[in-house]
């Protein structure tokens, strides 16, 4: 298939707005503006014929209703990561000798911690906080700082990497929680309010436009092949600190998670990107009722159309998703959708590119039924599909299971934490008894604390090192694990993962 003509694009550093987070490159359009200063019109002579309009705005645009309606609501987020490094010294351990060989001498871990800003929004008044996931991201400590100064610790409730959200926890009660919006109400040249803790400044709010919608900027590209890119773009000043805070429409109603920034500098230069709200709160909805997100899949290979691509293949419109390939058996497959169909519509939500199609799957469950529209040759057709999960069934997953450990995990209390002296560590809530990890003879409540020498805070630090080890050959395929039990006893087990 030809390639369609290529953008000539200007080269911005695309920035996570967690203090001093960068992460990737993107290009956006840059045009020269070669025009004259616009002269004012009363400089020159009107025809009598010519009526002066009114100089009334559309409607109000005094937004200190919408700030004090939602800066209570916003809250400054510090996120410890305490990173361990090895000196010689101490008190030699055989058996961890025996998993992980010789490390050159006597063992002393060392704590040096390594602190992150960002901001979060109260979704509840009992305590629940939604951010990005880049904010709390590998933390052994979040604390929370209420606008009035307030602060507490946070307990971590689930993250979703794929969409960079993240939902944790504070003891607290009778708080200020932010009023949802519609995302999808939300139009081009719109005014928005962006309300976050920038430079680890308290509570601050910036003004603008929505510039763009269903953005797509890449930035989340190491997430995985599931990840989902539909931002809001608008040009209200955010900066580094401002991630998982609030935009906000004129009325004060929450329309997005602030997210990232396009810059050259890592400081704002002009545009900035949110998640819209509609596709963020399924994500946190799923985490706090199944500790894990219920994700969908249309079982489709999707691609964006141009006009070149769609004079080769004969297209009859560029409004809409074009399918390079169905799965089998999956739930585009199963309702009729073919290849070389064009997906125009979800549940009625136009879908005119990819990034609007994933936003709009993304708020559905396994075992939702839609309505998709789609175009095959020149006759428009309709299809009920029951959406199914990537296993090829519509069944809910109440805790991640990981592989074929057998096992599913939380993070480990901080109380926990506190009477282990312990700063890390994934714990085993529940165990199947056909697993890897009963196999082992792990028990329910371990704590796992390192993986072949690598350090485990989180499930996404286990899916990590299990992705690495299997890309080893079968001979290479060990797991070896140190952990303790809540009752102080440190304990070591191998896995072979080929097995």
């Amino acid at each position: 298939m030809k390639q369609g003509t290529k953008q000539i694009m200007g080269l911005v550093l695309v920035s996570l707005l967690s203090s001093g987070a960068t992460i990737g490159l993107y290009s956006l359009y840059t045009n020269s503006d070669t025009s004259k200063d616009q002269r004012s019109i009363e400089n020159y002579s009107q025809p009598v014929s010519f009526t002066s309009t009114s100089k009334t705005p559309a409607f109000q645009t005094d937004f200190t209703d919408a700030a004090e309606r939602t800066i209570n609501s916003v809250v400054h987020i510090q996120s410890t990561i305490n990173q361990t490094t090895v000196s010689r010294g101490g008190q030699r351990d055989p058996f961890f000798d025996f998993f992980f060989g010789d490390r050159g001498g006597y063992q002393m871990p060392q704590q040096k911690p390594q602190k992150g800003f960002g901001s979060g929004v109260i979704i509840s008044s009992d305590g629940y906080i939604v951010t990005n996931n880049h904010v709390i991201d590998r933390s052994d400590e979040i604390l929370v700082t209420l606008d009035n100064k307030k602060s507490y610790p946070a307990k971590l409730i689930g993250t979703d990497p794929s969409t960079d959200i993240a939902l944790i926890k504070i003891e607290a009660e009778g708080l200020t929680a932010i009023p949802f919006g519609d995302s999808d109400k939300i139009k081009i040249g719109e005014w928005v309010l962006a309300v976050g803790n920038p430079f680890n400044l308290t509570s601050t709010v910036t003004a603008g436009i929505v510039s763009a919608k269903a953005r797509n900027i890449n930035i989340l590209a190491n997430a995985g092949p599931m990840r989902i890119e539909s931002f809001i773009q608008t040009d209200a000043a955010v900066n580094p600190g401002n991630s998982g805070g609030a935009l906000v429409n004129i009325r004060g109603e929450l329309v997005g998670i602030n997210t990232a920034i396009a810059s050259e500098t890592g400081n704002f230069a002009g545009y900035s990107f949110a998640v819209p709200i509609n596709m963020a709160s399924k994500i946190v909805t799923d985490l706090k009722q199944y500790g894990s997100v219920q994700r969908a899949v249309l079982g489709v290979q999707i691609g964006d159309i141009n006009s070149e691509m769609q004079k080769e293949l004969n297209l009859a419109t560029l409004d809409g998703v074009y399918i390079g390939g169905v799965v089998e058996r999956g739930s585009a497959a199963s309702a009729g959708i073919e290849k070389g169909d064009i997906i125009t519509a979800i549940n009625e939500h136009p879908t005119k590119s990819v990034s609007e199609l994933q936003e709009q799957v993304s708020r559905y469950r396994p075992g939702d039924k839609v309505k998709v529209d789609y175009i095959r040759g020149k006759d428009k057709k309709s299809a009920s599909v029951t959406l199914k999960n990537q296993q090829g069934n519509t069944e809910i997953v109440k805790q991640l299971g990981i592989g074929n450990l057998g096992a599913t995990f939380q993070p480990v209390p901080n109380d926990l934490k506190a009477q282990l002296g312990i700063r890390s560590g994934l714990q085993v809530k529940d165990i199947d008894s056909k697993g890897k990890f009963a196999e082992a003879q792990i028990r329910k409540g371990f704590i796992l604390l390192q993986i072949n020498n690598q350090r485990i805070n989180s499930v996404q630090d286990l899916e990590s090192i299990i992705k690495e080890i299997r890309q080893g050959s079968a001979n290479e395929q060990g797991m070896f694990i140190m952990g303790v039990y809540p009752s102080g006893k440190t304990a070591y087990y191998a896995i072979n993962l080929a097995e």
